[in-house]
């Protein structure tokens, strides 16, 4: 089975949460921390960035308050902490595509990121490629 990648996507410090969008027509590349992130727009190309508010070495959405700055064409999106306004209206402010908190469920975060990234899909690549029982 061929699945052609239909956006470069980097995501920052989500952990275990970027588990989820590997089904999706997408090339993901998952970093942890801020300035490995910083580095690999040198070498990669990215259509979008999701990343976590608060990263292990750049606090307070520094990462993408830096990113919007120097790149603003690139759709975003803030992965924020569950019940906390101001990191939300932090986030809104800076005019990311989408705010989403950290505990949404996988089906939902693929929504908003397919959304984001104007993919048709909702299915999992697994789903639309699965083999019907006779």
């Amino acid at each position: 089975m061929y699945v052609v990648a239909k956006a470069n996507v980097l995501t920052v410090g989500l952990k275990e949460k970027a588990k989820a969008l590997k089904e999706l027509p997408i090339r993901l590349i998952s970093l942890q921390n801020g300035s490995e992130a910083v580095r690999s727009f040198k070498t990669e190309s990215f259509d979008s960035v999701i990343s976590h508010w608060r990263l292990v070495d750049m606090d307070a959405g520094k990462f993408l308050r830096n990113l919007r700055g120097i790149r603003p064409d690139i759709p975003t999106i803030a992965v924020i902490q569950s019940n906390n306004p101001a990191q939300e209206i932090e986030a809104r402010s800076l005019g990311v595509s989408a705010v989403i908190t950290e505990d949404c469920s996988d089906e939902n975060f693929r929504q908003v990121v397919c959304a984001v990234l104007g993919l048709e899909k909702v299915e999992s690549i697994a789903e639309l490629y699965a083999v019907k029982e006779s």
